[in-house]
């Protein structure tokens, strides 16, 4: 498995200092102004040449931060932690496991019991103090205080978040505030400029550059977003801030990197902003989001599996496996199907479905294409709501309330338990509480908890339950297995 780092970009748990007297950044000579050197014989007339083309300028990047700056905040948060020491002691860097082991680590974090502080972006899209930021900037927050350029400074209710989309939806008590406008992702072209404002590192206000390196982009665990795909730089500090193009509107909300240091290696990826406008519209109606659900397992089809069906390109979602009483079973979906067509969309990847399937309402009847038997067939699918992780230790993803694990886990598909050889183990997909202050990330498998191998959520559950105050869970990450004390809450 590769070793690819997927971050959020914003919240460390602690602010750490960036700069110490500043040594080493403006270093004399770095900096050196070319100078012309006379020719020892003037140079003689060149000879007429056909017009050049009109050289291309600069898009007026100031002009747009002009415009938009006033409407992006600066989100400070603070939060509470019990302990941010490493539970694996002091690691030396030569050691082949340092890298696994270091994302584990909150270095310079607050000692035990005393507030985390953190930082983030966002910006306000209703002039009466609807601010939209990322949920992995707020989650965990006790306080949040949203600063405006001219410097004013609010304390925000958290309307609600939605972990899935990781968009969050804050509101100030103010009126008559600047706002940013809105555009389309859809029409968003991949290599046209866009810009972030935000504030890496905790520098407010700092605007970034770059162009749109592609679109649709599916991430590991995260199967509700397609995301825009940039090479604005982007760090801790911008997350929550908005992606804007040359005309000024916001297309995206930023989010991620891709990273092995933690910092900003070129690909950055944003939310789109309509999928934040559908967050944002039920979480002020409802204060929370419902999606729809088929109940089917999905995987890509490539060429190989293509011709093995009787297709003749590699368009659709084959069905791997179909769960039992699901709208799937219902509607007589089977493994080895290929979905062409949902609501009379087609589906040129796997990844695409997920999403279409979340945006319609639960309840709601659509029209299926599906290519079974190498013959196209027409049915219909009544979807039903897309249920909440189910949570060891009794957590609940959507409130946030914490149990003694804070883990949300699912079983392993039958493709990974061949791809990865296991009998048995739980897949995390969300963090909270006393799982993520041991350091648990979403992705890695739990494979013991106290010595026992975990089959099962309800196994998983019935061992936390009768567990003293710690615990030690074997876990895996990539090809690396090691135990991870707890103390559960």
């Amino acid at each position: 498995m590769n070793s690819r780092i997927f971050s959020r970009a914003a919240v460390a748990t602690a602010l750490i200092a960036v700069l110490g007297t500043g040594a080493g950044l403006f270093e004399t000579g770095l900096i050196r102004h070319a100078q012309a050197v006379p020719p020892a014989v003037a140079p003689a007339p060149a000879a007429a040449s056909p017009a050049a083309p009109a050289m291309r300028v600069m898009p007026d990047f100031a002009s747009i931060v002009e415009r938009v700056g006033p409407a992006v905040v600066n989100i400070s948060v603070v939060g509470s932690t019990k302990s941010t020491a490493s539970p694996f002691g002091n690691l030396d860097p030569n050691d082949p496991f340092f890298e696994f082991f270091r994302r584990f680590r909150v270095p310079g974090g607050p000692p035990e019991g005393q507030p985390a502080r953190g930082l983030g972006s966002g910006f306000i899209v209703s002039p009466d103090g609807v601010v939209l930021t990322n949920a992995h900037v707020v989650a965990d927050a006790s306080e949040v205080v949203v600063k405006l350029t001219d410097r004013r400074e609010f304390k925000a209710k958290i309307v609600g978040i939605d972990k899935a989309t990781d968009v969050a939806v804050l509101k100030i008590d103010a009126k008559n505030l600047p706002t940013v406008s809105l555009g389309d992702p859809a029409r968003t072209r991949v290599g046209e400029w866009v810009l972030a404002i935000g504030s890496p590192f905790g520098f407010e206000n700092s605007v970034t550059a770059g162009i749109v390196s592609a679109k649709s982009r599916s991430l590991p665990d995260d199967n509700y977003v397609p995301f825009i795909q940039t090479d604005v730089a982007v760090n801790p500090g911008n997350s929550g801030g908005p992606l804007i193009n040359l005309n000024g509107e916001v297309v995206g909300i930023n989010s991620q990197i891709f990273s092995r240091s933690g910092g900003y290696q070129g690909l950055s990826f944003a939310i789109p902003i309509d999928v934040a406008q559908k967050v944002q519209s039920q979480l002020l109606a409802h204060g929370k989001v419902t999606r729809g659900w088929m109940g089917v397992g999905i995987q890509r089809l490539d060429q190989a599996l293509a011709e093995s069906f009787g297709l003749k390109n590699a368009n659709g979602a084959l069905v791997s496996s179909v769960e039992k009483g699901s709208p799937a079973a219902r509607a007589g979906l089977e493994p080895g199907d290929v979905i062409l067509k949902f609501n009379g969309q087609d589906i040129g990847r796997e990844r695409e479905l997920p999403p279409l399937v979340a945006d319609v309402k639960p309840g709601t009847s659509v029209p299926l294409e599906v290519w079974r038997k190498r013959q196209t067939r027409q049915m219909s699918i009544t979807l039903g709501e897309l249920p909440s992780a189910k949570l060891a230790g009794a957590d609940d993803a959507q409130s946030g309330e914490r149990g003694r694990l804070g883990l949300a886990v699912r079983p392993l598909t039958p493709d990974e338990r061949r791809d990865s050889d296991l009998s048995g183990g739980l897949v995390v997909q969300q963090v909270t509480g006393p799982a993520a202050r041991a350091g648990i990330q979403p992705g890695d498998l739990i494979l013991q908890f106290n010595g026992e191998q975990i089959s099962s959520v309800e196994q998983l559950r019935s061992l936390v339950a009768k567990a003293g105050k710690r615990a030690a869970i074997l876990i895996q990450r990539n090809d690396a297995k090691i135990f991870v004390p707890i103390e559960l809450g």
